[in-house]
């Protein structure tokens, strides 16, 4: 509702003022925001109703916090919210929209609270079902008893498409299958917590939660300081001290995080994640398995990966042994982790765990092999693999949600879930009719309608609180062999209500989970000094070990600063040939020669666009409406969706700040470049926005210079530029000295432009136009950072630290290169009778040919490494 609806209340505190201006939810769901069922109804008619009902303690006390002014904020903090997102480039990829592919990760402003008795009784009942699947996971890749005894049906487990028959009889390292378990619960009207799914294979969510926790709790800093929130941190840092403990490596242990990459839906959390928990991001080319143990591709040579937690199916693991055409995983991963020389979280094999038809069966489960009944239960799930659990489920489809038994399967039938209570008659027959034609591949389970929890958003063209059904997804963390902690918070999704399901690709969003302490947390203990004298070899080993750079990350790294320096180049001489067009001064024909070869060279103008020098007019009007083009014409817009996208690899290498300026770069560039086409904008029009992009890579290039760590990642990604910068302006001289351009005032000053070395040239000759002045202060100087001298210099000290560290007696490509010295002055500058400058063209030549195939021969070394399989067979 309107701020200027809310109802005037005696009490001016925010908490009496939120409970009155909350709509209440729909008869029937539990309602957080005043802790009880709620009894449905509509605002106006319902405010008696709603004053005479008392808010939850816990949601009394956290609008409390807000202060007197604090409700008039509301609106204000949920923009800086979704600000905070946006900047950080917290995202949600969908693959069915295809024109907005990375989403905004949707989060709403309220947090759910959880107290301290809710939490037990969770947090008792997760560990508890963890126990029983980790026994389950160990029975049915051992002694299968559950299958003999009939407590299992073999359809459920043998016939599930996630059974790997490979993995049988197989002791996993460490004596745990499941280290992170996820389960979705929901709360019921009476205030009872239930479960709905669990998650086993490869469960998402723990990244987004903490971004959700980072955000929100900013927004409330006192509310979460006040309320003892318990915090996130300790339970990964046990989780990944408990992994590392079991992995097989000793104290060199390395552990990786597998990702399918940057087009998987939640490449964000896979990158977030990595980097929080200080674990290597690598996709499937980036492993080998090598006399079955398993290795990393890097810059120099192969490094032994010991643990993995992989972000990939099961499925997609192995193409020897799985799925024959899978590019994510890595040929014979499974044979390194059966030799017991990998340790995979979760172990291979889990998936089969994930049916909701097994919710079912785990009651009895429990009580056989923890002689326990359930603490938490589940909805009640039916299999309608059984004729009598079809027979009994189908005159109440009407009430239920139709799943599938085996979700997510390419081999077995699957489907997207239908909510019984959403559907017509017919719609409801027809499910039935499948349901009977292919039982065993559906799974029906009781419907009930979610808790609902305070949000702040619009319904209806009104601002203000809105009740929106929330389920939340919890997380047990294996911290040792056969031991659990359950994080103290979670990923609560909000349903999507026209779906009537809590799923992101379908429009669902989430909310930051605070599960409230009865007390303060306790101080962090105090630094014990005597600790330092108890560094051993070994701790002065691990503070010297440099950052491994994967094959595929450094490729990336090498094209993003190739494709920095080429963006740069493209705005810079877009912007020169549109002042070049409308200067004080007509240009020459050799100007416009030159210009219009550079501009059909970079690519700022179709291969079929008129020459300058045939049609001016026509020639500016495609450069301008070519700049935002990201698929014919390479020009501005392409070479910024491409710097987007090397760097959209290299999420975890990059501050939140460097991946905020390439995105807001190339989508601010592409809005306004798409507006200026279709309202057929002119020169100066364009210029303006060439000058404002020109600013933003400024910035990109100062986060590159200033935001990384110089490891040789960096080293390839700084020669990538130089290689770029020493073609380019290389080739764009040379084409200067060949048209005679240089030689009038406009074409001088133009390659004083080009080198970005107006200033300093004019700080130094004045407004010489002397062509021996020139050839020094752009080929020669070595304090340009323009100059071609220079360049090479850099790329020189770049390839030589470069050659330290390679493996093997390799060529060191650096020696390919020699600077000019400044005695060629006078060699450079002789000219025949013709004005051809020979030696000079013959050096650009030579800069332009060592660049390129500089850029070949490092992509066989570092990248491909065929240079070193052609090596190793002799040929």
């Amino acid at each position: 509702m309107n701020q200027s609806e809310i109802p005037v209340l005696d009490a001016v505190e925010p908490g009496p003022l939120a409970h009155a201006a909350a709509s209440s939810p729909a008869l029937g769901p539990y309602d957080e925001l005043r802790g009880l069922p709620s009894q449905g109804g509509q605002w106006p008619a319902v405010l008696e109703q709603l004053r005479g009902s008392p808010m939850a303690p816990s949601w009394h006390e956290f609008f409390q916090y807000l202060g007197p002014y604090g409700w008039e904020e509301l609106d204000r903090r949920a923009a800086r919210l979704a600000r905070q997102l946006r900047d950080n480039g917290v995202t949600y990829n969908v693959y069915a929209d295809e024109a907005n592919l990375q989403r905004p990760w949707p989060l709403d402003l309220f947090p759910l609270l959880i107290t301290a008795s809710d939490w037990q009784t969770i947090e008792a009942g997760v560990l508890q079902r963890v126990q029983v699947l980790e026994t389950v996971m160990r029975d049915i890749y051992g002694e299968r008893r559950l299958l003999k005894d009939g407590l299992l049906p073999a359809a459920l487990v043998q016939g599930h498409p996630d059974y790997l028959r490979a993995m049988h009889g197989v002791p996993v390292v460490g004596g745990t299958h499941l280290h992170v378990v996820a389960f979705d619960l929901a709360r019921g009207p009476q205030g009872h917590w239930w479960v709905v799914s669990q998650r086993t294979q490869a469960p998402s969510g723990l990244g987004y939660l903490l971004e959700n926790r980072s955000a929100v709790s900013t927004q409330f800093a006192d509310a979460f300081e006040g309320m003892n929130v318990r915090r996130l941190a300790a339970t990964y840092r046990t989780f990944i001290k408990g992994l590392k403990a079991a992995c097989p490596g000793g104290g060199d242990t390395h552990i990786a995080l597998l990702t399918p990459g940057p087009y998987n839906e939640t490449y964000f959390e896979h990158s977030y994640l990595a980097r929080y928990l200080g674990l290597t991001l690598v996709e499937g080319g980036d492993l080998t398995v090598r006399g079955r143990r398993l290795y990393l591709k890097t810059l120099h040579g192969l490094r032994p990966v010991h643990g993995l937690v992989k972000r990939v199916d099961d499925a997609f693991l192995d193409p020897l042994e799985t799925r024959p055409e899978s590019r994510l995983g890595v040929p014979g991963l499974l044979e390194a982790v059966r030799a017991g020389n990998l340790l995979v979280a979760n172990a291979p094999g889990a998936g089969f765990l994930e049916s909701s038809a097994l919710l079912g069966f785990l009651p009895a489960l429990a009580r056989r092999l923890l002689g326990e009944e359930l603490k938490l239960p589940a909805l009640h799930t039916w299999w309608c693999g059984e004729p009598a659990a079809m027979r009994e489920v189908l005159p109440e489809l009407a009430r239920c949600v139709i799943k599938p038994t085996y979700p997510w399967s390419t081999s077995r039938g699957t489907f997207n879930a239908g909510v019984g209570p959403l559907m017509d008659p017919e719609v409801l027959a027809s499910w039935a009719g499948a349901i009977q034609r292919v039982p065993e591949e559906h799974t029906v389970q009781a419907y009930m309608s979610p808790a609902q929890m305070p949000t702040w958003g619009s319904r209806g063209g009104r601002t203000g609180i809105v009740p929106r059904a929330a389920m939340l997804r919890v997380f047990a963390l294996s911290d040792g062999a056969g031991s659990w902690q359950v994080l103290p918070g979670g990923m609560t999704r909000l349903v999507n209500e026209s779906a009537g399901l809590a799923t992101m690709a379908l429009g669902g969003s989430s909310a930051d989970t605070w599960v409230l302490g009865e007390q303060a947390p306790p101080d962090e203990p105090e630094f014990d000094h005597s600790t330092l004298a108890a560094f051993t070899a070994a701790d002065v080993e691990l503070v010297q070990r440099e950052r491994l750079v994967t094959s595929r990350a450094a490729e990336n790294l090498f094209w993003l600063g190739r494709y920095t320096e080429r963006a740069e180049n493209a705005t810079r001489l877009a912007r020169i040939v549109l002042q070049s067009l409308h200067g004080e001064e007509e240009p020459s024909i050799g100007h416009l020669m030159w210009i219009g070869q550079l501009a059909e060279s970079a690519g700022l103008v179709p291969a079929d666009c008129p020459s300058p020098l045939d049609d001016r007019v026509e020639f500016e009007h495609q450069l301008i409406g070519a700049l935002g083009d990201t698929d014919g014409t390479p020009s501005v817009g392409y070479t910024l969706r491409s710097l987007r996208q090397a760097a959209s690899a290299l999420r975890e290498r990059l501050s939140p700040e460097h991946w905020g300026f390439i995105k807001d770069a190339e989508e601010k560039f592409l809005q306004e470049a798409r507006r200026l086409r279709e309202e057929g904008g002119h020169g100066a029009d364009a210029l303006q926005l060439l000058a404002t992009v020109s600013r933003a890579l400024s910035a990109i290039t100062g986060a590159q210079h200033d935001r990384m760590w110089r490891d040789d990642g960096w080293r390839l990604m700084t020669a990538g530029r130089q290689i770029e910068r020493l073609t380019y302006l290389s080739d764009a001289l040379s084409r200067g000295f060949y048209t005679n351009a240089v030689h009038d005032a406009a074409g001088y000053g133009v390659v004083l432009d080009l080198f970005d070395s107006t200033i300093s040239f004019h700080a130094r000759y004045q407004r010489s136009r002397a062509i021996a002045a020139l050839i020094e202060h752009v080929v020669l100087n070595f304090q340009n950072p323009r100059s071609l001298g220079w360049v090479v210099q850099q790329l020189i000290g770049r390839l030589s630290r470069l050659h330290e560290r390679e493996p093997g007696p390799l060529e060191d490509l650096s020696r390919r290169l020699q600077p000019p010295a400044a005695s060629d002055l006078t060699r450079l500058c002789q000219s025949d009778h013709i004005g051809d400058f020979i030696p000079l063209q013959e050096l650009l030549a030579h800069f332009m040919q060592v660049g390129s195939q500089l850029s070949t021969d490092i992509s066989l070394r570092h990248f491909t490494h065929t240079g070193e399989i052609r090596r190793s067979t002799g040929v």
